[in-house]
């Protein structure tokens, strides 16, 4: 299709385009609302018709990573990871290079059948704990595993979202879909060049060192990471003590005294973490975490009495009942933006928090009224179930806790063939989303995970994203957008080899990538290849699957969601991700360009 002249419709949707790109890029408001204002704009436009402003949420690609997720977060709920992580390091031992080889490409693969989010999130706590186990630090290990996870999103086309919207794509453009493997060998190459890119170059381009741990017991590990105090304190509280009849938050033991109080117990009843407005009795015992002089000054201020045995208390809710452990906040948790306070922590998962650390730095004190945010790191203490419990739901991923204290994967081999059965009925013709949500609703059938859990795995804001976007990408195509912005960018490269014009396209979609949404990228871009490789005889197919390729070749800054989440856990800045990043991106680029020239051009 040739536009000659441009039409009102093409002015209206180039102004929603321009629109699009400056709210992105910008990141005044959140990808979802902005996906949402552009869909509802297209709609009171006139620029799609009621039934298509609101396709999106009956289109294959959104119905296929709602399943993904959900199959995704019922593998997560058994437990493999922490098996999988104990097996790596028994076949690899202290071998560095035999070790990285092997996290990276079982990261990537894994990547290939969930989102590369989570996979990043299901693996970080394996990758924590080979670190400590074989004394490799974090900062080697987090950054290329996150990359692994990215790229291993290009294995097959339910890996990332961009492959799964671009099948849609693709019907809308009168093209043959993509079979589920179809980019397979691709993406292959991709991971199996990244992974030698970081076993030789890796000692140059990452940090070199966070700190190696000793191989020691967790408890202690944590202790000794956080500077913790080592001991705990337990007191009675008498008749005449001025805490009788008040509350916690009466008292502000941790700004005051800089203690925290773990537990209080009654009888023979042990209350972990109470909550701020727990009442003090006559008789109780209070078990405390501090320094000796904090905890002396606290205990002559409310004329509290020393246990008589103090080592019995600690046995009682000590590292057999109860311990410390780090949690990190997942990508979009419900708690994103809240601060511990706001969500009543202690009350609603039974932990204390000890400390945070954010990308400000660590905090001791001031913890309650800080917003939470994706990668944030919190110490917490309280009883092994809970902890188990709070790693099991959406808010948050654990990253160290003892082995034997974790789930069990009895139901892991049947989460598993959930897994790779919605992905078989695909080659007997069925839909990709008809077959992913077959196997979700199977997992959920199974009792691997029940129907709530489900909903809570799904991540609206993505959903919304994709929804909300695929309109403008029906608008583009139907009013002549697309052919029109085609056009223009065929007067630049119409004199120019095949392989340039592939190597502009790339560089165009991992440019738009850094900066907006990689679904985005992709909705502005395939209809415009589409056209172009009609227009200049290369096969539109493979234009448009290097489009999706590229949207994610998000290396060098932390704009892509796995980075952004992988900073504070490895302790990155943003140079470090440039430096990293950087031949990453081109790599990418010449192997991305030159592997779809083959397939696709020659």
């Amino acid at each position: 299709m040739v536009v000659t002249g441009v039409t009102p419709e093409i002015i209206l949707v180039l102004l929603v385009l321009a629109a699009t790109v400056i709210l992105f890029v910008t990141d005044k408001l959140r990808v979802d609302i902005i996906a949402i204002i552009i869909m509802l704009t297209l709609g009171w436009l006139g620029l799609v018709s009621p039934a298509q402003t609101f396709s999106g949420f009956a289109s294959n690609a959104v119905i296929s990573v709602m399943a993904v997720m959900i199959l995704g977060y019922g593998v997560d709920r058994t437990g493999m990871m922490i098996q999988l992580s104990r097996k790596i390091v028994m076949i690899a031992g202290a071998n560095e290079t035999k070790l990285m080889t092997i996290v990276y490409s079982v990261v990537g693969i894994l990547s290939g059948f969930m989102q590369n989010i989570g996979s990043a999130t299901l693996f970080l706590p394996a990758i924590l704990r080979i670190s400590k186990k074989t004394n490799i630090p974090r900062s080697r290990l987090i950054m290329p595993m996150g990359f692994m996870a990215i790229i291993g999103g290009t294995i097959t086309m339910v890996g990332s979202s961009p492959l799964i919207l671009l099948n849609d794509l693709m019907i809308q453009g009168n093209l043959e879909p993509f079979g589920i493997f179809a980019v397979t060998p691709i993406g292959l190459v991709l991971l199996v060049a990244s992974i030698m890119y970081f076993l030789l170059l890796g000692r140059y381009v990452l940090p070199s060192d966070d700190g190696k741990t000793k191989t020691i017991p967790v408890q202690q590990e944590i202790i000794e990471t956080w500077q913790l105090p080592g001991n705990m304190h337990h007191y009675i509280i008498p008749k005449n003590s001025p805490l009788v009849g008040t509350t916690r938050e009466d008292n502000s033991l941790k700004s005051r005294y800089s203690l925290h109080l773990l537990a209080v117990k009654t009888g023979r009843d042990i209350l972990y973490a109470p909550w701020r407005y727990s009442v003090f009795a006559e008789g109780q015992v209070l078990s405390i975490l501090g320094t000796k002089e904090d905890a002396e000054q606290f205990a002559a201020d409310y004329s509290l009495v020393p246990v008589g045995n103090p080592e019995r208390h600690t046995e009682e809710i000590g590292e057999e009942h109860a311990g410390f452990a780090e949690i990190i906040v997942r990508p979009h948790s419900p708690y994103t933006g809240k601060t511990v306070r706001e969500v009543a922590f202690r009350k609603q998962h039974g932990l204390e928090v000890i400390l945070s650390l954010t990308k400000e730095g660590e905090h001791r004190r001031d913890i309650s009224d800080i917003p939470m945010n994706p990668g944030d790191t919190f110490v917490v203490f309280g009883p092994w179930e809970k902890i188990t419990r709070i790693g099991q739901g959406p808010e948050f991923v654990l990253s160290t806790v003892p082995e034997e204290k974790g789930v069990t994967a009895s139901k892991g081999p049947f989460a598993l063939l959930c897994l790779v059965g919605g992905i078989a009925l695909t080659f007997t013709g069925v839909p990709i989303a008809l077959g992913l949500l077959s196997g979700a609703i199977v997992m959920i059938l199974g009792r691997v995970l029940t129907i709530n859990e489900a909903y809570q795995a799904i991540d609206w804001r993505t959903i919304f994203l994709l929804a909300g976007l695929i309109p403008l990408g029906i608008a583009m195509e139907q009013t002549g957008t697309a052919a029109y912005l085609a056009d223009g960018m065929m007067g630049m490269l119409s004199m120019a080899h095949p392989l340039l014009i592939l190597l502009g396209i790339a560089v165009l979609a991992t440019f738009f990538s850094l900066f907006m949404s990689n679904v985005g990228a992709t909705i502005v871009l395939v209809p415009l290849v589409i056209i172009i490789g009609t227009s200049t005889g290369l096969d539109p197919r493979g234009l448009a699957l290097l489009v999706a390729l590229c949207a994610s070749n998000s290396f060098i800054l932390p704009t892509h969601q796995v980075n952004a989440f992988l900073m504070t856990p490895g302790g990155y800045h943003n140079g470090d991700y440039l430096r990293a990043g950087g031949g990453m991106t081109i790599l990418f680029l010449f192997i991305a360009t030159g592997l779809i020239y083959i397939f696709f051009i020659v």
